[in-house]
C-alpha cells in the first residue's frame, strides 16, 4: 500500500477477481496515521502519490477517500480535484440542473429528494462525456441518498448472457436520445437543465452553432435541434453507439443512457417512453429495459455518504445513480475529460 493511504473495508463492498487477483469494489483509502504528521493534507497526498492511485482507479473503477478531516469545505475539495490534474470538463449538454460553486466544483443533479436517478454513464448520451468524476459529501443526508455505483462490464455481460438477440441491436444500431428543453433551468425536474445553461447562451444562433460544433465532431454522431413556439427546444442525439470498448481494461462496456431515459427523463415537457429508441427508430422493449433496471440494482454497490466522502469514479468503468433522500444533504461534484 502506498506510504500516506492505508486500504480499509466496508460491509458495502464486492468483490471481483481481475485478471491477477479479487479486486475490492469501490477501493476504500483512509489516512495513513504513519505520515499524516508530514504530509496532513488529502491534496498533498494526491500529489505525491498519482500514480498509484491512477494505476488502483484502473484496477478498481472506483475509489472512495474516507476520514481525511482537511476536506471539508467546496474549496477544500476543489483542491483535491486540483491535485489529479485531470483536465476539467465543462458541463455542456448534461441534462442535470447544477449550480457552479466554486473552481471546478459544481452541485450535483439538484432535483428534489424524492426523485430516484436512475444508472447512467455520465453525459452517455453526448459525443464528449468525462472520462472521470469526483462526489463530495459536505452535509450528510438526513437518510437515504447513497449515489449506488456498479460495474459497466459486469452488466454487459448479464445483458448479453440473457439477452444476446437485444444487444447485437443495440451494438449494431446504437440508440437515439429525445429530450425536450425549456428555455430556463426547472428544478423540479431531474432533466430540467433549460436550454440556454445547457449551451451556455442566450442566443438560439450561438446555441445552434455550439450544439454543431459540439456534438459533430465524432464521426457517426450528430444532434438536431427543433425549436419550439414557447420558446424551448426539442433535441434528438444519436444515432450513438450504447456499447463502447474499454481500451484500456480490454472490455466491452454498457455504456449508456437507456435505463435512465426510459425510466428516468419524465417531466412536464418529456415522456421517458419516446426518449429513448433503437437507432434505427424503432421501440425498446419495456421489459427487458426493465430488467436491466433488476440487473443495475442487483450489481449495485451503495454505501451510505459519510461527511468528507470524496468518491472517484471513472466513467469509463462504473455507472452511477442516486437515491432518494430527507434532507438535508448536499454533494458536489466535479468532471474531468
Amino acid at each position: 500500500m502506498a506510504d500516506h493511504f492505508i486500504e480499509i473495508k466496508i460491509p458495502q463492498q464486492r468483490n471481483y477477481n481481475n485478471i491477477n487477483n479479487s479486486c475490492p469494489f469501490p477501493s476504500v483509502l483512509s489516512p495513513n496515521p504513519a505520515t499524516t504528521a508530514t504530509v496532513s493534507r488529502l491534496a498533498e497526498k494526491v500529489r505525491t502519490q498519482k500514480p498509484f492511485l491512477d494505476s488502483l482507479l484502473l484496477k478498481a473503477g472506483s475509489v472512495l477517500f474516507r476520514g481525511f478531516d482537511d476536506v471539508k469545505t467546496a474549496k477544500e475539495f476543489n483542491d483535491v480535484v486540483e491535485a489529479f490534474g485531470y483536465e476539467e470538463l465543462p458541463y455542456v449538454g448534461g441534462a442535470a440542473p447544477r449550480t457552479n460553486i466554486v473552481g471546478r466544483v459544481f452541485t450535483a443533479n439538484e432535483s428534489p429528494p424524492d426523485q430516484k436517478i436512475p444508472f447512467h454513464h455520465e453525459m452517455a448520451q453526448v459525443p464528449e462525456f468525462p472520462s472521470k468524476l469526483f462526489f463530495f459529501c459536505e452535509v450528510e443526508p438526513g437518510s437515504g441518498g447513497e449515489t449506488p455505483i456498479v460495474l459497466s462490464h459486469i452488466v454487459y455481460e448479464r445483458m448479453k448472457h440473457k439477452y444476446p438477440d437485444f444487444v447485437e441491436q443495440l451494438e449494431q444500431h446504437g440508440l437515439i436520445y429525445t429530450r425536450v428543453l425549456g428555455e430556463k433551468d426547472d428544478p423540479s425536474s431531474p432533466i430540467g437543465r433549460g436550454w440556454k445553461s445547457t449551451f451556455l447562451t442566450e442566443d438560439k444562433s450561438i446555441a445552434e452553432e455550439s450544439s454543431i460544433e459540439s456534438f459533430n465532431r465524432a464521426a457517426r454522431l450528430g444532434m438536431k435541434l427543433e425549436w419550439m413556439e414557447d420558446g424551448g427546444v426539442k433535441t434528438i442525439m444519436g444515432p450513438i453507439p450504447a456499447i463502447k470498448y474499454d481500451e484500456s481494461r480490454q472490455r466491452k462496456i454498457w455504456f449508456n443512457s437507456m435505463v435512465a431515459a426510459y425510466t428516468g427523463w419524465k417531466d412536464d415537457r418529456n415522456d421517458p417512453v419516446k426518449a429513448v429508441t433503437f437507432g434505427n427508430g424503432k421501440p425498446l422493449p419495456a421489459d427487458i429495459v426493465h430488467d436491466c433496471l433488476n440487473i443495475l440494482e442487483e450489481e449495485s454497490v451503495a454505501i451510505p455518504w459519510q461527511k468528507g466522502d470524496v468518491l472517484l469514479i471513472d466513467n469509463w468503468a462504473v455507472l452511477h445513480a442516486r437515491r432518494s433522500f430527507n434532507p438535508p444533504r448536499r454533494i458536489l461534484a466535479s468532471l474531468c475529460k
